[in-house]
């Protein structure tokens, strides 16, 4: 699947694709977390271990589908899509499908990879059958929050903080509408 998007701010095109994760893309999906995390570093209590977690993204794999965007041969964004019943942190109702760790590379943020990300997680949670798709995210998230309550989600409940940050999840129903195409599996 192929989106023409702008590239940054100054409205420059880039055209980018969204395709699943193959198993060679571990290393860079662990670095691009960490480096789309950096800015909050000073934010959470134990940036070591955060960025620990954060190096397993790619672990996610195993108990869902990681989505790539890809710009020019190169990884600019992710996200994991957990499908209704799989294995999640408790915070989330079970048969909820979740949308788990969004990454954008800093260089192509404001490019709409974020939301492209995110809307095929909703596609997908569709095709599963599922009425309803959840997240977790902080109000640290300054422009990923503001674009999840854009796209519909709204406020569900509060979750344990991380690591001193705190963290809400947030639920979006879903209607029937499909955007009339297969999902990129």
């Amino acid at each position: 699947m192929s989106l023409l998007y702008p590239a940054n701010p100054s409205n420059q095109m880039f055209n980018f694709h969204l395709r699943n994760y193959t198993d060679r893309d571990a290393a860079h999906i662990n670095e691009l977390a960490v480096t789309a995390f950096e800015q909050f570093r000073s934010e959470y209590s134990d940036w070591p271990a955060m960025q620990a977690g954060l190096r397993r993204m790619s672990a996610l794999a195993e108990i869902g589908e990681i989505i790539v965007a890809e710009w020019q041969d190169r990884i600019i964004g992710a996200v994991a899509y957990i499908p209704p019943g799989g294995p999640k942190a408790t915070f989330f109702d079970q048969p909820w499908p979740i949308i788990r760790m969004l990454i954008v590379a800093p260089d192509a943020r404001g490019g709409g990879t974020g939301r492209a990300l995110s809307e095929e997680c909703i596609e997908r949670a569709r095709q599963d059958g599922s009425h309803v798709i959840a997240l977790h995210t902080s109000p640290i998230m300054k422009v990923a929050l503001p674009m999840y309550l854009r796209m519909g989600f709204h406020l569900v409940r509060e979750a344990p903080p991380l690591y001193g940050v705190l963290y809400a999840v947030y639920l979006k129903h879903l209607t029937a509408a499909h955007r009339g195409r297969e999902a990129p599996r």
